[in-house]
């Protein structure tokens, strides 16, 4: 009979044991048939059962009389039985060594002395292709192609063991908003727009490579990978006016490089494969598991490797931080380097100190010399350096971060965590107008545990506060540049939106956990006096299907210590509590590969006591109706005539039709032109009226205040 491909078995059942497997057009002799099974005298001795099964073309074996000239007699071709050798294959199949069988009509025994013969092979990437086992097309990702790596490109050109790979990326977002906006002109009103934030990124990753990527490093790589990013701005609602207006319809576009580099393996250090190469360029890096210190796209040199198989890892790294598109957070190559270095070293440990836990420590020195380029100003007009805190005095400062992270697991519970120490100078302190000494903690950990397709988590976070702008020490806690992936990340209303806070600075920055009080995450210093942040929560991740994830998140907030926003509104607070921040998102993967993916969230922030002292009836904005879901909310103030209004206390929206009437002529305003003054300094605004103004009036205005209300742009009337 000829089998065309077949598994033997040891006994007439498909759940029996797999003795053997014959390949296509081996032709056995069976002597005894039950059902569809046949017995059959396997080549290299002993016996086994083959099934001759029907296929959608017909049985698996073609069976037919042996012709009795071609008969052999097994036992008379065997003259010893094969010695008992212990052998296995890496599956579990026995290999039983044995005579092969010769029949001397056909083939006869090579004779020792014959030389061997062998078929040159040119191009052993295409040894599948040539045999037609595999569709080869460029438009097909999922089977071999010269465009992912797959075969070498340009070999006469560059030589063997040249790879290119083409990667494209598309990241569309829609975003909606819930925003208060100011009057539309003389005679409007105080409203609510809801603008729509269309943004589409699309990038394109070029990349050739030398040598054999699949068990080392390679040899060289060039890659580069231009991004175009297009911001559409859609406003639903009224649009007021001024060119900062939140809710003005806009467009913006921008095209950027964001991984211009050159790699070069330096060396192979064990048999293993272990090694050190050299990257240069602007090149993406991490340092440390969760985005937690420093997570960005700067131009540096690196050097990088391994150990003891893989074991130990290293970087070695030294970088200059790029200035950013202010809409695109994209890298900026028209502006020359910020003056803002960093020098990183970091070293990984696996499988310490149990099995399947990472160990890492990390050394970064992080050198700014902002402070001396004068005043920077992003592409709205908006003053970002220095930033517009107390004196708003131009600062250099110097910050050295130690610390040990790890990620992995104990048993079943998984225990990503970190632990930070920040020491150095700061400079001229913007409020304490004297040299200060960075003294900062930072720690933070997740624990879980999965359940079948329920995974449990709890968060817990710390990052030091100031408890006292004016002793000569700053010890409220700043990263580099951070982009945390703990407590719900992007999901969280705290983490995902910006709270301004007016005049510059910003309570917490979009895509950031801490409290910092810098301008923002694009073109902001590092700021160390700042009220410090504590995070509690929990949440779920639920794998639904494998196509769906769920996720929730449950997530309490304090401030570590107020003394800091004390200072800078003059005022008492006798809370800390930001609030409570609930978010619900989803995980889609419709094809089952990360190729697409689909992800959406909602999420609201309660506003705690603290929050409420800090932003007045503004921060009633925060939360979430019930006639609506508001995913995200910006805080602002408006003031008459769309003139944006900063002060000592953010604004209430929460009026009335009545109080939502503009204010009457009689009152007279003389409102600063305040465009270089710093938040917190110690202005204020007068006004004389002949009888009571509206209420709006007053709480936009002057009764509210505490120490300082400021308008852009305002003229005095």
């Amino acid at each position: 009979m000829v089998v065309p491909q077949a598994t033997l078995y040891a006994e007439p059942d498909v759940r029996a044991p797999v003795v053997a497997r014959v390949e296509i057009g081996t032709e056995m002799e069976a002597d005894l048939r039950s059902g569809t099974w046949y017995h059959v005298r396997r080549p290299t001795g002993g016996d086994a059962w083959i099934q001759d099964a029907k296929t959608p073309t017909g049985t698996t074996l073609a069976v037919a009389p042996y012709p009795a000239d071609r008969r052999l007699a097994y036992e008379d071709a065997r003259d010893v039985d094969p010695p008992a050798v212990a052998r296995a294959r890496p599956q579990g199949v026995p290999l039983e060594p044995s005579v092969p069988v010769v029949d001397p009509k056909r083939a006869s025994p090579p004779a020792a002395t014959d030389a061997r013969k062998t078929t040159a092979v040119p191009d052993r990437w295409r040894i599948v292709q040539s045999l037609g086992l595999l569709p080869y097309e460029r438009s097909d990702p999922y089977n071999p192609n010269a465009l992912k790596g797959d075969l070498p490109v340009l070999e006469k050109r560059l030589g063997p063991d040249w790879f290119f790979n083409l990667t494209g990326t598309s990241d569309s977002l829609i975003e909606m908003r819930s925003v208060p906006v100011g009057p539309a002109g003389a005679g409007g009103s105080l409203g609510t727009c809801r603008p729509v934030l269309f943004t589409e990124t699309v990038g394109v990753g070029l990349s050739l490579s030398k040598g054999d990527t699949v068990f080392r490093p390679p040899d060289y790589q060039f890659r580069a990978v231009p991004v175009a990013s297009v911001t559409r701005t859609v406003s639903n609602g009224s649009n007021g006016t001024g060119s900062a207006n939140p809710c003005r319809a806009s467009n913006d576009q921008f095209i950027g490089f964001q991984e211009p580099f050159g790699e070069k393996r330096l060396r192979e250090v064990s048999a293993r494969y272990d090694f050190d190469s050299v990257r240069v360029g602007i090149q993406p890096f991490t340092a440390d598991f969760r985005g937690l210190l420093y997570v960005d796209q700067a131009l540096g040199a690196r050097v990088f490797g391994t150990r003891d198989g893989n074991r130990w890892q290293y970087n070695l790294g030294a970088f200059v931080r790029l200035e950013k598109d202010t809409v695109s957070g994209l890298n900026d190559l028209t502006q020359r380097p910020r003056a803002d270095g960093v020098l990183v070293f970091n070293l990984y440990r696996q499988d310490w100190p149990v099995p399947g836990f990472t160990t890492q420590g990390v050394i970064l020195h992080n050198r700014n010399r902002e402070g001396t380029r004068g005043a920077y100003r992003d592409d709205n007009g908006v003053l970002q350096r220095p930033a517009a805190l107390g004196a708003g005095t131009a600062r250099d400062y110097d910050v050295t971060y130690f610390g040990v992270n790890g990620d992995g697991h104990f048993q079943r519970w998984n225990l990503p965590a970190a632990a930070y120490y920040a020491a150095g100078d700061n400079g001229i302190g913007q409020i304490s107008q004297q040299s200060e000494r960075i003294r900062a903690y930072f720690g933070a950990l997740e624990l879980s545990r999965d359940f079948d397709w329920i995974r449990l988590r709890a968060s817990l976070l710390y990052a030091s506060g100031d408890r006292n702008p004016y002793d000569g020490k700053a010890t409220g806690y700043d990263a580099v540049l951070e982009r945390p992936l703990i407590a719900g990340a992007e999901t969280s209303y705290w983490m995902h939106q910006a709270m301004p806070l007016g005049g510059g600075p910003a309570l917490s920055m979009r895509n950031g956990v801490l409290a910092s009080l810098r301008t923002s995450r694009e073109h902001g210093q590092s700021n160390f006096v700042n009220p410090g942040l504590r995070l509690a929560g929990i949440g779920a991740d639920l794998d639904v299907t494998p196509r769906l994830r769920l996720i929730g998140n449950l997530n309490y907030l304090t401030f570590d210590d107020m003394a800091v926003l004390a200072a800078l509104r003059n005022q008492t607070f006798l809370s800390k509590t930001i609030g409570t921040d609930i978010s619900f998102g989803l995980h889609y993967r419709p094809a089952l590969t990360q190729n697409v993916v689909f992800n959406a969230s909602i999420a609201a922030l309660l506003p705690g006591q603290g929050l409420k002292d800090l932003y007045g009836e503004a921060a009633d904005g925060v939360l979430v109706s019930s006639s609506r879901v508001v995913l995200l909310i910006r805080i602002t103030s408006r003031c008459h005539q769309g003139k944006t209004l900063t002060t000592g206390r953010p604004l209430a929206f929460a009026l009335t039709d009545e109080e939502r009437k503009p204010f009457d002529s009689n009152l007279r305003l003389e409102l600063f032109d305040v465009n270089e003054i710093a938040f917190g300094a110690p202005h204020d605004v007068r006004a004389s009226r002949t009888r009571a103004a509206p209420a709006w009036v007053r709480a936009c205005l002057v009764v509210r205040l505490e120490k300082l209300a400021i308008c852009r742009g305002c003229k005095s009337r």
